[in-house]
């Protein structure tokens, strides 16, 4: 009767678990708020470096002194288990698996130098604003910065790569554009920039949304803009970064816009855009060549079922039993994970609206309808999204009939357009620039010149 007590204050789960997040390079602290109500668990999540806080867990089951909490909205999976000093486990996203382990005790993060970072106070107007979306289901949150002076200005609204995001397009330890809206207005253009739905304080369901809804979010965005006195309604452009690069196009076929950047964009399916990224990814990683084509295989094998049965019932059925087969033949599942989970994961993936979407989306027949003047630029050693598609981009945008359309490629650029030297994700956080200053000169000077 003494050791009762003990036993179930041992186990006791509830109260704030604090872990550091390391992926590829990038720390990211992550907090757990966990709370009982009789026998029912009630999880949220923190990500404080993304200034996304309260985030709802879908379920959390904790039995056998194993914890497992699931963000189905953000495609999120962690499980723990529990001991006398903390929790130790995995964090599971996008068919990935990262060590994860949690504490009561606070984690501080160490300082990074981003000297392109503007400071405050800015020499420019800077607004917190929420407008509406999807007719008022969904309320988006965002920045609006307008240059110094009275006449109405040219405007920018920046558009997110894909994942949930906020309105800094933050990612390895970096704030794109924060950096690119503090250059853009110091410029004389206005920029909107704001949270991804479902996401920071943004309202809505991210995972459940396609780069098709995203559009809609911007043709929200385009609509607010035409709402403020400060802002020349007929000079309002997109300036859309990796899959933002792909939404800009899908809202200029339906919606008036003066310009549009596109920066790494893909101008093929996502499918083949995935496909190179493997290639990328596996070879900067310094895999061998029988590893990188083995993995090649894999992908192309999951893609060509997707391709011949992705709307067949049978899907499903078929998928795990070629995953079941390549497992068997292949040491392929990540740590922390057994066969089960990964393919659970694995099919996971394409229950999604977003990879469904995505992967049978080809962007040419949204850039052959662009009229409106367009710049596309890419790093040279871009990892994610291939140099490649510039030449597809200006081709489809020439098809149309559209000939005011410039194309650039950056030799030594990685995907977020840092002067790097292999362009893999692990050099992202440890290069102190954020945006080259050729590339945003580049996009200001051009945009001027579309607006002026």
């Amino acid at each position: 009767m003494v050791l009762i007590p003990c036993l179930s204050q041992a186990q006791d789960i509830t109260g704030k678990w604090n872990g550091m997040l390391n992926a590829q390079g990038m720390e990211l602290r992550l907090v757990f708020h966990i709370s009982r109500e009789d026998s029912t668990y009630e999880a949220k999540m923190d990500s404080p470096d993304q200034k996304a806080f309260g985030i709802q867990a879908s379920a959390i089951n904790f039995e056998n002194s194993t914890l497992t909490i699931e963000i189905a909205k953000l495609g999120v999976r962690y499980q723990g288990q529990y001991g006398s000093d903390g929790i130790e486990g995995f964090f599971y996203q996008s068919g990935q698996s990262f060590p994860l382990n949690l504490t009561r005790n606070l984690i501080e993060k160490k300082a990074l130098f981003r000297p392109q970072e503007p400071k405050k106070p800015y020499p420019y107007f800077s607004e917190e604003v929420k407008f509406p979306s999807e007719g008022g289901k969904i309320e988006l949150a965002g920045t609006l910065t307008l240059p110094d002076g009275k006449k109405k200005f040219p405007a920018s609204i920046l558009i997110t790569g894909s994942g949930p995001q906020n309105r800094d397009e933050e990612f390895m330890t970096h704030k794109p554009f924060l950096v690119l809206a503090d250059h853009l207005t110091k410029n004389g253009i206005a920029v909107l920039r704001y949270d991804d739905r479902g996401f920071a304080q943004s309202t809505g369901n991210h995972g459940s949304a396609t780069s098709a809804d995203f559009a809609n979010d911007v043709r929200a965005a385009i609509a607010y803009l035409k709402t403020r006195k400060e802002i020349d309604k007929r000079r309002i452009g997109l300036v859309g970064h990796s899959e933002g690069g792909l939404i800009a196009p899908i809202v200029a076929t339906d919606t008036e816009v003066a310009f549009i950047v596109l920066l790494a964009a893909p101008g093929v399916s996502g499918s083949q855009i995935l496909l190179k990224q493997v290639e990328s990814v596996t070879r900067s990683q310094g895999l061998d060549e029988e590893s990188v084509q083995r993995e090649l295989r894999t992908s192309r094998g999951i893609f060509e079922l997707f391709s011949q049965y992705g709307e067949d019932e049978s899907f499903e059925t078929r998928l795990k039993e070629y995953l079941n087969d390549v497992i068997s033949n292949n040491n392929m599942i990540p740590e922390g994970m057994d066969e089960e989970e990964f393919i659970k994961m694995q099919v996971s993936q394409f229950r999604r609206p977003w990879m469904r979407y995505f992967l049978k989306y080809d962007p040419v027949n949204s850039l052959k309808s662009i009229k409106c003047p367009v710049l596309a630029l890419n790093g040279g050693k871009d990892a994610q999204v291939a140099p490649e598609n510039l030449a597809v981009i200006e081709k489809a945008i020439r098809l149309g009939g559209n000939d005011n359309v410039t194309v650039k490629e950056f030799p030594d650029m990685n995907h977020l357009f840092q002067t790097c030297k292999t362009g893999a994700m692990d050099e992202y956080a440890t290069i102190e620039q954020t945006i080259d200053p050729l590339v945003l000169e580049e996009i200001s000077g051009w945009v001027l010149k579309q607006t002026k």
